[in-house]
């Protein structure tokens, strides 16, 4: 059982009868454990008129059961020297607890408990809506926030990927808890969900406390359909939205491909070699040889119905065209050109180095395991950096022929509205 997946010592998976899914990691790293509950729902299953509820019951879940009152699970873990943390993306949401190893059947006892019993409080209920009205304003205020909830509205125009995770004030201000209580019944489900520990212990040890912990948990997966594959882009989107910044912010996008298919791994390299890091080639022309930026970068979203290559920097209203053609002008080198061998050197040792120094901790790896069983695919994880390392440079320039379309893209640009420079 410990060396069954991938060949990665002490590493389980199972599937208990219920159909929750439970990866174990046996990590000697640290005395400390980390427990993660991975439920496949996030902003991509929310209908219309239910737009922010996985993010909202993300901030209730730990509120409160019938056995543990508002603030007794906070005080519990915090009380072990624990943390507790959550998050939603479109994809997916995920509860996680870090503690000293010898307290790990608490923490997955809290987890079972929230995942089936959570209370939500009435009173609760309205002291996070007034937190998550906060931070959807803080998120509006915010410029980077801003410029990538307009980047992704007008690139996924009739997917979810295309709404904003955190709702809007009036999607949250229209949650009803009968809403709210419906949609955690219908998505919170072992079936639906995967459980990922990692601690320093062997796997067998606990996977007993798992089932201890889990294993009267019933339901069955929501029946619903999928929103699919994202539509491909037709035509270049330009978008400007005018705000009194210092700066202005601009973000160029493509579709990239989905997870998991083999194209994943020359489009992370590509990534790296446009604009990750100071060694690479944005930086060195926007910034180093023409100082027409004070920061950019480039980044590559693999999702489950689309991913997403983009380009975001900062640079001033007067140099923002200058910028965009330096920009596609550098794309148009990688769909022409080879990279060289010292360049896809350093962006394979980029990923590398990344996958092993989030698997340093146990919060790390467990992190890594839950993305990959909601997202792709837990093989596709474990054999994602020897794949990688047979991405060819030509392989590079077919990805960036594919994806990196000068007539498909979207463009965002938000700040003044200062004329181009002569």
């Amino acid at each position: 059982m410990t060396d069954g997946v991938g060949g990665v010592p002490g590493l389980a998976r199972v599937t208990l009868e219920s159909g929750l899914t439970v990866v174990v990691q046996d990590h000697r790293a640290a005395d400390a454990a980390a427990a993660q509950l991975w439920v496949g729902v996030g902003a991509r299953h929310e209908g219309p008129d239910e737009a922010g509820l996985s993010h909202f019951i993300e901030h209730l879940l730990f509120k409160g059961t019938p056995t543990r009152g508002p603030g007794v699970i906070d005080e519990t873990i915090s009380g072990l020297g624990g943390e507790m943390n959550a998050a939603t993306s479109h994809d997916f949401t995920y509860y996680h607890v870090v503690l000293p190893a010898r307290h790990l059947h608490t923490a997955l006892d809290v987890l079972a408990d929230a995942a089936r019993h959570a209370a939500f409080d009435p009173e609760e209920l309205e002291r996070e809506r007034l937190v998550v009205l906060e931070e959807i304003r803080r998120a509006e205020d915010s410029p980077t926030s801003s410029l990538w909830r307009v980047l992704s509205r007008e690139h996924f125009v009739g997917h979810p990927y295309g709404r904003p995770v955190l709702g809007s004030p009036e999607s949250i201000r229209n949650s009803s808890r009968e809403r709210i209580v419906g949609y955690f019944r219908q998505h919170y489900t072992p079936a639906s969900a995967a459980l990922v520990v990692a601690a320093p212990m062997e796997t067998a040890r606990v996977l007993d406390l798992v089932r201890e912990a889990f294993d009267d948990w019933a339901g069955a997966a929501p029946e619903e359909a999928e929103p699919g594959p994202a539509a491909p882009l037709a035509r270049v989107t330009r978008v400007d939205e005018i705000r009194a910044l210092q700066q202005t912010y601009v973000a160029l996008a493509w579709r990239g491909p989905r997870v998991p298919t083999p194209d994943v791994y020359a489009a992370d390299l590509l990534v790296s070699v446009l604009g990750q890091g100071r060694s690479s080639r944005l930086y060195q022309e926007l910034r180093e040889r023409q100082g027409l930026v004070s920061s950019v970068g480039a980044s590559f979203y693999p999702q489950h119905d689309a991913g997403t290559i983009a380009v975001t920097l900062r640079t001033t209203p007067a140099a923002r065209l200058r910028v965009e053609a330096a920009v596609l002008a550098e794309v148009a080198r990688l769909r022409e050109t080879l990279v060289d061998a010292a360049e896809l050197e350093r962006a394979l040792t980029g990923v590398e180095a990344g996958h092993a120094f989030g698997r340093e901790t146990a919060e790390g790896t467990a992190y890594a395991y839950g993305v990959a069983e909601t997202v792709w695919t837990l093989d596709f994880e474990l054999g994602y950096v020897e794949a990688a390392s047979q991405v060819t440079p030509e392989r590079i320039r077919e990805a960036a022929r594919r994806y990196l379309d000068p007539e498909r893209f979207t463009a965002v640009t938000l700040g003044s509205a200062a004329e181009e420079s002569a």
